[in-house]
């Protein structure tokens, strides 16, 4: 996969949350439908033998002491369950919508956040008219152009509807997104899943990088009334979802996340790395290139002396997470346990760099589906074990 487009997309979406306010003061009428019977309307899709989830997904372990050993990556084409994903905003294009062209920000970002998942379930992902980086220029320059969020929506839930009426043949499956992705699955489960019949083919919901509402103390409640969120490896018909910030620099009074509306609501935080609560260590899969963007906050090679050749690497030991509540957000805390003496780098990129400067209010954002990306896919397979055993 490309660098530069990886790098690109990554940034990319880490302005979708703040897209969503835009749009809903810019909301049009919606279009036609998109025709998700045909196939170049979907990024991923099972059985092709070449898409957006056929990108490498080989990896590097990066042990603290400097030894590296190969990863190789293959998916696994009988998985017994499914995997729906929406991406986050990645498009360039200049009007406020997207089309339905996939650019190679699309099929970047499907490769660092879904193609993995193709080792546990089946994968599909639809194209879909999101509100585009031109949008938020528009808005945040004071001159917005027209969007249409409800198109966006109509087109995730489309695709799903499709999905359910043609290829899911009563599998279970797990819903995953990012970002704006994140929001268009909150209402898809809000309208279209939670409490009716089709909830239980639902084995989970992975929303990263937005604010889903609970009550406080409660696992259960708010944005969704029969869903609550995942508190075991193997629970079924749950929710994850979590908005990563560095421990050492949690969510300002500003913050896009870690924050929700409603009297008694909280920002619901739950850790992949540990869903049974307490600290955990994390399994991820970031890029080899070490940056995300311009002014990566990494400098030289993720093992000194070694080159990395592989997409992406693994490092064992180096982060942990744990969710943390203050008086101004509830979030994931990221630990960073690098050892400057040691040949293995110490530090991690991620955080959104604008003019050179960290802007905490995003917190890690760019990565936090390439945080937890490998304890994401070990609860996925531990919660197909439990759907498959339950039916």
């Amino acid at each position: 996969m490309n660098r530069i487009h990886r790098r690109a997309a990554l940034a990319a979406a880490a302005l979708g949350a703040m897209l969503g306010i835009a749009a809903d003061a810019l909301a049009q009428s919606p279009p036609p439908g998109n025709d998700y019977s045909d196939a170049k309307n979907w990024l991923c899709l099972p059985g092709r033998a070449k898409d957006a989830c056929s990108a490498n997904e080989d990896a590097t372990v990066a042990q603290a002491d400097g030894t590296t050993t190969a990863e190789p990556f293959s998916a696994d084409p009988k998985a017994k369950i499914d995997c729906f994903y929406v991406y986050p905003t990645v498009s360039y294009e200049k009007t406020g919508n997207a089309d339905m062209a996939a650019g190679p920000e699309e099929l970047s970002v499907v490769a660092s956040q879904f193609a993995r998942f193709t080792s546990v379930c089946r994968p599909y992902a639809p194209i879909y008219r999101q509100v585009t980086l031109a949008a938020l220029a528009s808005f945040l320059a004071g001159k917005p152009i027209p969007v249409n969020r409800e198109m966006a929506y109509n087109d995730v839930r489309d695709a799903w509807n499709y999905y359910l009426a043609h290829d899911n043949h009563g599998r279970g499956v797990v819903l995953i997104g990012h970002s704006q992705g994140s929001g268009v699955l909150l209402q898809l489960i809000k309208n279209e899943i939670d409490g009716k019949p089709v909830q239980h083919k639902l084995v989970s919901a992975i929303l990263m990088g937005t604010r889903l509402a609970v009550p406080a103390g409660k696992v259960v409640g708010g944005d969704f009334k029969s869903i609550p969120l995942c508190q075991a490896p193997g629970q079924t018909q749950c929710v994850i979802t979590y908005a990563s910030f560095r421990a050492d620099a949690p969510p300002p009074a500003d913050s896009r996340f870690g924050k929700v509306e409603g009297a008694g609501m909280i920002a619901a935080c739950t850790n992949p790395a540990s869903l049974v609560g307490g600290p955990g260590e994390l399994h991820s899969y970031l890029t080899s290139s070490g940056s995300f963007g311009p002014n990566p906050l990494t400098a030289g090679p993720w093992v000194k002396g070694k080159t990395i050749d592989t997409p992406f690497v693994s490092v064992p030991g180096m982060l942990s997470a744990e969710c943390v509540a203050n008086s101004d957000a509830s979030y994931l805390a990221i630990s960073v346990h690098g050892d400057p003496a040691g040949p293995r780098i110490d530090k991690i990129a991620g955080d959104v760099v604008v003019g050179g400067k960290v802007q905490a209010q995003w917190g890690l954002h760019l990565i936090d589906a390439n945080l937890a990306m490998g304890n994401l896919i070990d609860i996925v397979r531990a919660e197909t074990k439990t759907y498959l055993t339950e039916r």
